[in-house]
This record gives C-alpha cells, sequence and structure tokens, in this order.
C-alpha cells in the first residue's frame, strides 16, 4: 500500500512527486513511457509565460504567476538551464495597438509587473530583426525561457532522491475503490519486459502481478488524463465524465549559429486557438519557430505534416524580416491536453482521487504552483508529517562543452573518458553519457541521453554519434545492442537503487 500513487511523469507529475517528498510518505510514480518527461513536457516551447493573457480569475491566472514567482529560486536548487529573457507581443497593424493595451491591462488585474507598452521604433531598437510592418508590442520583463525537458528530470531525479519510487513502461489500464478506503490501481508493462527504476521495492511476483494499491491517486496523466479521471465513474455516484481535446503543435528548430536573431521571447497578438506561432531563442541558444494549433482525434499522433510546417513558416514571416530557414536542423511536434473549459481543473473528484485536467499553456510555468496546491489537498487527506531529512539541491550533469580549458584538463585527468568525445556536434563525452545513465531515473534508451546531454541534438542530428551512444547504453546496461533502441527500454531487466 502506497500512500501515494502519480499517475503520469510529465512536468506537473515529476513537480509534484518532488513537493510530496518534502513529507513522510511512501509515494510511487506510474509512467507509461520509457522516461520521464516524454509527452507534452518534452515537445514544448520552453517559455515560462509572465501571466498577463490568462483570464483574470482563472486557475490558470493564478497559478501562472504563482509558478513564474517559483521558478528562478528553482532552478537555482535544481540546477535547471532557464533564464529571464522578457518577451514581445507584437502587433503588426493600427488595430493591434488597442489590443496590446487591453493585454496590458489585463496583466495588472493578473498581478504581473514589469509590463510595459513600447511604440514601434522602441521595438526596432530592440530586436531590429523584426519586420517594418510592427506597430507596437507590450514588453514583459518577467517571462523566462527554460528546458522544458531538462526540468522535468531535475524535478524527478531530485524526488528520486528523496525517496519518491518510480516505475516506467507501464500502463494503468483500471482503477477500483476498495471497501476499507483507499484504491486498487490495475497496470500492465510492456510486453515481455519490465522496467522498476531507483528505488522500486515490489518484489518480482508483485510486479508481474499487475496490482497497485494507494490510499490517495493524483491523476497527471496530461492527454490520457481524461482516460483516468474516468476509470472512477464507477466509483462513485455524480462523478462527470471528461473529456480531453488533443491538440498538435508542430516547430522548426533553427542551428545555434542562428543565436542573436530575436533576444526576447516573440509572440503575435493571441487568438482563440492560443499564443499563435512564436519565434524563440532557446536556453541552448538554437532558435524555435512555432507551434500550431490544430484539434485532433488521436492523442498519440505526433507526426510533422508539409501544410503544418508551411504554416509555421508562413507565420513566422508575419514578424520577422527574413526566416533563416536554411538553417533548421529539425521539424517535430508535440501534443497538448486542452479541456473545453478553458481553464485548469485540480479537484479531489472522490475522497483520495485528485485530478489535474486540462493542463495546457501555461502549465509549465504554472506545473511547481499545481504541485503546491495539489499536495495540498493530499496533505488534507493523510495529514503527513515533514521530512527533515529532505534535500532540495540537484546538481545536473556538467558539460564537457561549457568547461574552460584548465576544467577540461582538470576532468580529464580525474576521468579518462571525459577526453574521448561522442558527439561532435555538442561536444559531448563519453563520462557525461555512462553518468546519464547511473543517475537517479536515469537513461534507459537514445533519446533519453539526448534529452540529458544533447548528444545528437546537434546539426547532424546523431548521424555520427548514434552507434557508439548505442554500445555505451549496451556495455552500461548489460544489453545486447540489438536491443537498445530509441524511445524504449530493451529486453526485460530489472533496475533498483534504494
Amino acid at each position: 500500500m502506497y500512500d501515494v500513487v502519480i499517475i503520469g511523469g510529465g512536468i506537473v507529475g515529476v513537480a509534484t512527486a518532488r513537493e510530496l517528498s518534502r513529507y513522510h510518505l511512501k509515494v510511487l510514480l506510474i509512467e507509461r513511457g520509457a522516461d520521464v518527461a516524454v509527452g507534452a513536457t518534452k515537445a514544448n516551447s520552453g517559455i515560462l509565460h509572465a501571466g498577463y493573457d490568462c483570464r483574470p480569475g482563472t486557475l490558470k491566472a493564478e497559478l501562472n504567476l504563482r509558478g513564474a514567482k517559483m521558478y528562478p529560486r528553482l532552478a537555482a536548487e535544481l540546477d535547471i538551464p532557464c533564464r529571464i529573457n522578457g518577451s514581445l507581443v507584437v502587433s503588426t497593424d493600427d488595430e493591434g495597438i488597442k489590443k496590446l493595451g487591453d493585454l496590458y491591462e489585463q496583466g495588472k488585474k493578473n498581478g504581473v509587473t514589469g509590463l510595459k507598452l513600447l511604440s514601434a521604433n522602441q521595438v526596432k531598437t530592440l530586436e531590429p530583426n523584426l519586420t517594418d510592418s510592427v506597430t507596437g508590442a507590450l514588453q514583459a520583463a518577467t517571462a523566462g525561457i527554460i528546458s522544458p525537458y531538462e526540468a522535468g528530470i531535475a524535478f524527478a531525479e531530485n524526488a528520486a532522491i528523496n525517496g519518491v519510487e518510480f516505475l516506467l513502461e507501464t500502463e494503468v489500464t483500471g482503477i477500483d475503490a476498495e471497501s476499507n478506503g483507499g484504491f486498487s490501481i490495475q497496470t500492465a508493462m510492456r510486453p515481455g519486459r519490465y522496467t522498476a527504476v531507483w528505488g522500486f521495492q515490489m518484489s518480482r511476483d508483485d510486479l508481474v502481478s499487475g496490482v497497485v494499491r494507494a490510499k490517495v491517486i493524483i491523476n497527471a496523466a496530461g492527454v490520457e488524463s481524461a482516460t483516468i479521471h474516468n476509470y472512477v465513474i464507477h466509483c462513485a455516484k455524480g462523478i462527470i465524465k471528461e473529456a480531453i481535446i488533443p491538440q498538435l503543435g508542430q516547430y522548426y528548430l533553427l542551428d545555434n549559429t542562428q543565436q542573436g536573431l530575436v533576444g526576447h521571447t516573440i509572440f503575435q497578438l493571441p487568438t482563440q486557438l492560443g499564443k499563435g506561432v512564436l519565434v524563440v531563442p532557446t536556453v541552448d541558444n538554437n532558435i524555435l519557430l512555432g507551434p500550431t494549433a490544430e484539434s485532433l482525434d488521436d492523442r498519440v499522433a505526433t507526426e510533422t505534416t508539409s501544410d503544418g510546417l508551411k504554416d509555421v513558416l508562413e507565420k513566422a514571416g508575419h514578424v520577422l524580416k527574413t526566416v533563416p530557414i536554411h538553417d533548421r536542423i529539425t521539424a517535430y511536434a508535440g501534443i497538448r491536453a486542452k479541456h473545453s473549459g478553458k481553464d485548469f481543473i485540480i479537484e479531489e473528484v472522490l475522497p483520495g482521487f485528485i485530478s489535474a485536467l486540462g493542463i495546457d499553456s501555461p502549465g509549465l510555468t504554472a506545473a511547481p504552483a499545481i504541485a503546491e496546491r495539489i499536495v495540498g489537498l493530499v496533505a488534507v487527506r493523510l495529514q503527513p508529517t515533514l521530512n527533515h531529512d529532505f534535500r532540495p539541491q540537484r546538481i545536473g550533469i556538467k558539460g564537457f562543452a561549457n568547461m574552460s580549458a584548465a576544467e577540461r584538463a582538470t576532468m580529464i585527468n580525474e576521468n579518462p573518458a571525459y577526453g574521448r568525445v561522442v558527439c561532435r556536434c555538442e561536444t559531448v563525452t563519453e563520462a557525461e553519457i555512462v553518468e546519464a545513465i547511473h543517475r537517479p531515473v536515469g537513461a534507459r534508451n537514445l533519446d533519453a541521453i539526448k534529452r540529458r546531454t544533447r548528444a545528437q541534438m546537434g546539426r547532424c542530428q546523431g548521424g555520427f554519434c548514434k552507434t557508439r551512444l548505442i554500445e555505451l547504453l549496451a556495455r552500461e546496461l548489460s544489453l545486447p545492442e540489438t536491443e537498445v533502441t530509441a524511445d524504449g527500454a530493451g529486453t526485460e531487466f530489472y533496475f533498483s537503487q534504494a
């Protein structure tokens, strides 16, 4: 019996896991993917929103502002790449000037500081690569950028060292209420394999049986959150069936040779579909163009389309003098979970079952505040005591690419694996890759290595280093090379470090 089981390892799930680890609670996080942060968190714009565009009085407005204020401290504690670069919402016609004024007033109502309306000349002085048709902008000094998947990994690693257990590659297939309180959670492992990572204490027989028991369940399953929610409709009267609308967003990623194209995050005026196509500098000095906003029936369709990418370029061209598409590295897409109510839903649906539904933008920004809110509900139900041994700090993998010549020499002297560069584009060494595999909730596949070290994220997109990465994963996990995959674990293996 766990005190709390979290379903979903996206940014909300892992932030909640870390917040719960402040208490004496037995906590398990179950994730369908082979890693944390592999859904909407992975394919994300990486923006810390200031909070001016949320409707006043909504949960989105409240939790956006709270989360944005929390991130500078969290980034320092958890060693997350993060930068407060400010944002500009630009207008390209005279009608847009009034809309910028409305956004400014709305932001003030939401409590956002650092807002300023700029003239066309002021905008062009700040961002000379914007089109001459710009008529003005709303500047938000408190907006920032962050690596979303590194944030997710950091929350998970810190939760793990504070006692949270993680079960990956495991899908929840049903939930029943138990007569004496609590829940039975039916699970299904990937066929022919199971993965238990970091502190998972169940016996092999219990693991294979596919049943986990919990006093409290937190539903943080993103695009599958309505599915998980609807599993408990039969457990009590009056629970309303929910639905999530999957929305596809397509992106182009430009090479870091375009560093300096813009310094601020550039928004166009928002529409009913969302914040529109953005031009975003990333914390790794690339430029991101996107996303589109396309409602789908399919919750797992993340393929890019020629029409979608054409739309990205066309709309980016509304604000940029020239779109340097010749310097694109890759294109990708992600699914975000929209709800018809157009606000976050965070509530205890029945005693001990807490749902987080419709966590779309600004979900990344709001995640730490959402976690606080969820844990507040858990605390009322379970009355846990504080864990005075809680360790808030986490140190990330030190990148060889960012070291000085003296630091590199020292590291190579201490560990010769730092002298073996595996990814030439991003200057990632064998030592970093091995560390990524053996950290808490460590990398089990090629994509997980990419998110932790940037190997395969450069110009060649893994064309040079992928073979060597397969060798290293196979060696460190004692797997045949043929069973190392891009986004899932190899054949059956068990890894546990309490």
